[in-house]
């Protein structure tokens, strides 16, 4: 049921199309309202949104008044097979892109991700399953974002970045280029007889890491703190603290 391609035409037609005015779509944009466990979900996109040509929209997908969703960007897609002890089914679900939030070419957004209004989605960024964006974030080009992620407002993750699966980044915090972040310290995948104990980094409001760093599993990286670039933060930063190094320690105190 998946393989149903449908153009903005045939989506009105069969009634899966729910758009208001001043929409922009492009002729050659493609909607696929089925899973792939062939249930069905409408597309709404809200007045005076545009969706560029070659545009991937799936069953579920709701896009917010004034925003833009350029070329070959792919919206709602269904998590599906085998990843670190979890199998997924390809079921969708609501996928929300916010007021006036800008996805650029090349993006991929995975079903159940919300995007609060006023966002911008880099090109060729990858938002996995479930993830969150808060209001006014900026999300770099070439950023992977593993599933069940929050992410707060006013965030910076720069280009380059790759932010692991439920980690926690709190409103205001600054992630530089090329930032890697750690869940797992076991290295475990498919292990026949345990399941991976996942245990993301956790990045406090305000917090600002510089480029380069590698933040390991389990690290709560303080309120206002600042790292400096290509750290190894191996322990928690306490909040308004500034710590560099490999590993990070502590050298001074933040200076409003």
């Amino acid at each position: 049921m998946n393989s149903i391609e449908m153009n903005a035409a045939e989506l009105s037609a069969a009634g899966l199309l729910h758009s208001e005015d001043g929409v922009k779509i492009s002729r050659y944009a493609i909607f696929i309202p089925y899973d792939e466990r062939g249930v069905c979900r409408p597309v709404t996109i809200h007045a005076n949104a545009v969706v560029e040509a070659f545009t991937v929209i799936h069953g579920g997908s709701v896009i917010g008044g004034g925003a833009t969703v350029e070329t070959q960007v792919i919206v709602g897609k269904p998590e599906f097979g085998y990843a670190v002890g979890h199998s997924y089914a390809g079921s969708g679900a609501t996928t929300t892109i916010g007021e006036g939030s800008v996805v650029r070419s090349g993006a991929v957004i995975y079903a159940a991700v919300d995007i609060g209004a006023e966002v911008l989605v880099g090109h060729h960024t990858l938002l996995r399953s479930a993830v969150k964006v808060g209001a006014n974030s900026q999300l770099g080009h070439n950023l992977t974002v593993e599933r069940a992620t929050w992410i707060g407002r006013e965030v910076r993750c720069s280009p380059g970045s790759h932010i692991t699966s439920s980690t926690r980044v709190e409103d205001r915090v600054f992630l530089g280029a090329g930032v890697r972040t750690i869940n797992d310290k076991t290295l475990t995948w498919r292990h026949p007889y345990r399941t991976p104990e996942l245990l993301p980094p956790r990045f406090e409001e305000g917090a600002r890491v510089g480029t380069g760093c590698v933040v390991l599993g389990g690290v709560t990286v303080g309120r206002d703190a600042l790292v400096g670039a290509s750290s190894l933060v191996t322990r928690d930063i306490p909040p308004g603290v500034v710590a560099y190094g490999h590993p990070a320690r502590v050298v001074g105190q933040v200076t409003q």
